[in-house]
């Protein structure tokens, strides 16, 4: 049986198919948020569970075949893949230069040591930061350097260290290439880097007063303990640290990515999408800089992009049995043909679900379900929910430690380090910041659209 709407028939049979891609794909979440797992390994054992049942488990029962392998590569977003593959090679060949560590110099310089303006600017750096790289190779660079400035200053690195991963999640939101639920709901909505830009750029800076002013208000013993000393020994040290170590490969390679970020913007207007202008980066990265190739595809993240694939698959998975669908018939049967509250939902919903869901799979398993949204209420066609889904798992992410990549990646430098950042310490920090920036955000939308 089936139900028709508008553009879109949706099936409704549950089949033993049905609980085989769900239950894998729960049994993949707890995996991750367990971390009894690599997310990476988790995603690709669930994939691997799907096509196994399916094509095995076909010849002996039908019901049980879920996807066929070919039609699980299709449901694998490439554009995605060589999106982050082309900006991974830009960005691992920027950070090897020592500009990030020049950076936090200029930022401790700048505060002479007063402790609440310190916090300022490295949570306006790492936003900037976020949203022209990404969350967490952001955080791999920042937190270290944060960390040696609190425990010269004795302060508590937290102090410092969770207020750069709030808005670590925050600054990622502005851009594209911000974070990769962006990544994930530009190609799939077919969204442009200036889309972002234009819709969610003057809401994202509204968020980040109030996150600032939040952050300063929750950790203001904190700052005022040596607030105004200022450390010559730090300042002479991060000085020392802070020279830019290859120079010609800091101007070849920032060269190459500003052109990016330029094509990104106006490219658009010459049909090349996203991915492509991607490719056409990490490409002349590799020939402008001359170096070692091996070396520079050393610095891609491979774990990432298989994580990405085998998530495609799992999802696709899910679509294929119509689990999609009851969830999308479900919060239509809820919302009606009112946009306001889909916009509601849609951002609530998704920042609520991060909680205890990391934001890249909830956000690709919920956008086949704002697709189907967007398409069966009236004035949804401005895209508004796909911007309320980027807003509301962006910020939801500051929910909770599991809620994105980079705060598990923060968490564990601050844990070799001797400061660990534990779930409890972190919510209670995170919730109430991912409450109140979500108002904010959610304003901005409703004002938006």
């Amino acid at each position: 049986a089936s139900v028709r709407v508008p553009d879109l028939v949706l099936q409704r049979r549950i089949t033993p198919a049905f609980w085989i891609a769900a239950l894998t794909f729960v049994g993949m979440l707890v995996l991750v948020v367990t971390e009894r797992l690599h997310t990476t390994a988790a995603a690709l054992l669930a994939a691997a569970i799907i096509l196994t049942i399916s094509l095995a488990g076909q010849t002996i029962d039908p019901g049980l075949f879920v996807i066929s392998f070919e039609q699980a590569i299709g449901y694998v977003d490439f554009g995605v893949i060589f999106l982050v593959l082309g900006m991974m090679i830009i960005v691992g060949t920027i950070e090897r230069t020592g500009i990030f560590q020049w950076m936090a110099y200029q930022a401790y310089r700048i505060s002479r040591g007063r402790l609440w303006l310190l916090v300022i600017v490295l949570m306006i750096l790492t936003s900037v930061a976020s949203a022209l790289l990404d969350n967490v190779t952001t955080m791999l660079l920042v937190a270290p350097i944060t960390l040696q400035i609190a425990l010269t200053l004795r302060v508590n690195p937290l102090a410092l260290l969770i207020p750069e991963m709030l808005a670590s999640n925050v600054g990622g939101i502005t851009t594209l290439i911000g974070t990769p639920n962006n990544i994930l709901i530009g190609s799939y909505a077919g969204l442009g880097f200036n889309d972002f830009l234009r819709n969610l750029t003057p809401g994202v800076l509204m968020v980040q007063v109030a996150l600032t002013l939040y952050v300063l208000w929750v950790f203001r013993t904190s700052y005022r303990a040596d607030s105004g000393t200022d450390s010559e020994s730090l300042l002479a040290l991060l000085k020392e640290h802070a020279r830019i170590t290859e120079p010609g490969v800091l101007r070849k390679a920032g060269s190459v990515f500003i052109v990016t970020l330029l094509l990104f913007i106006f490219g658009e207007q010459f049909h090349l999408t996203p991915a492509v202008t991607a490719m056409i980066g990490g490409a002349a990265t590799l020939v402008v800089v001359r170096a070692d190739v091996e070396e520079i595809l050393r610095v891609v993240d491979w774990t990432t992009l298989l994580f990405f694939i085998a998530l495609f698959m799992v999802v696709g998975a899910l679509q294929e049995v119509g689990l999609i669908s009851l969830i999308g018939l479900g919060i239509h049967s809820l919302v009606g043909e009112n946009l306001t509250a889909a916009t509601l939902v849609t951002i609530w919903g998704s920042a609520i679900l991060c909680l205890l869901i990391p934001t890249v799979p909830l956000t690709a398993a919920l956008l086949p379900v704002v697709g189907f949204l967007s398409r069966t209420i009236p004035g949804a066609g401005n895209n508004a929910l796909y911007y309320s889904l980027s807003m509301g798992s962006a910020l939801g992410a500051n929910n909770s430690l599991i809620g994105a990549t980079n705060n598990m990646v923060t968490a564990g430098i601050a844990q070799r380090a001797g400061f660990p950042i534990t779930f409890r310490a972190f919510i209670r920090v995170g919730f109430p910041a991912a409450m109140v920036t979500l108002a904010v955000g959610t304003l901005w939308i409703l004002f938006r659209f």
